[in-house]
């Protein structure tokens, strides 16, 4: 399966594929992409202002003080024949407008769900089933902790069997590798069916 290919060289052939990081507000796009990028990443953050209280729900988040607002972008080669470009989505539902042209051409998405705001994911995983793409659920642990198994959070997000859920850490970079390998194994055999 050829996602998109590059020459690089005339014996062997690069691989490229993009990757949509996507979840609600302060689930760990932006650190999922800077632990795994092997480039300094791009990112889109600015300071939370005033404008956004009682807007962004703080809660869970209270050392949070800069937001993505437009995307974050990072590079990985997984394999010597196989880069994948991350793109992270804004969490926030004032940015979604900017999800079908972050989403377009990716061969998937990685979804972060921190469970202890399941419902913040809800948004993000009807946007991937109704487009088709191929997505991965990964719940995020945050405190090194995570509260909920796969099989609890698949029935209260009523995803079928066949979207994999996966736990992460996602300021590890080993964590949010193999993300990325379940993400792309699930992608291709999307595309085999």
């Amino acid at each position: 399966m050829d996602f998109g290919s590059s020459s690089s060289g005339a014996a062997r052939s690069t691989t490229s594929a993009k990757i949509v990081v996507a979840g609600g507000f302060g689930v760990g796009k932006t650190t999922f992409v800077g632990a795994v990028s092997e480039i300094d990443p791009l990112r889109t953050e600015a300071v939370m202002t005033s404008a956004s209280a009682g807007i962004d729900d703080l809660t869970h988040t209270g050392g949070k003080t800069t937001t993505t607002v437009a995307m974050d972008f990072g590079r990985i080669t997984l394999d010597q024949d196989l880069i994948l470009y991350l793109f992270g989505t804004p969490g926030q539902d004032r940015f979604w407008f900017m999800w079908d042209d972050l989403v377009r051409g990716a061969i998937g998405a990685i979804v972060l769900v921190d469970t202890r705001r399941l419902a913040d994911c809800f948004p993000a995983v009807d946007y991937f089933e109704n487009s088709g793409l191929p997505f991965v659920i990964a719940l995020n642990g945050f405190e090194g902790h995570q509260p909920y198994t796969p099989d609890e959070v698949r029935e209260a997000l009523q995803i079928g069997p066949g979207t994999p859920i996966i736990t992460t850490d996602a300021r590890h970079r080993a964590d949010a590798k193999s993300g990325l390998i379940t993400l792309v194994e699930h992608a291709l055999m999307a595309r085999l069916k």
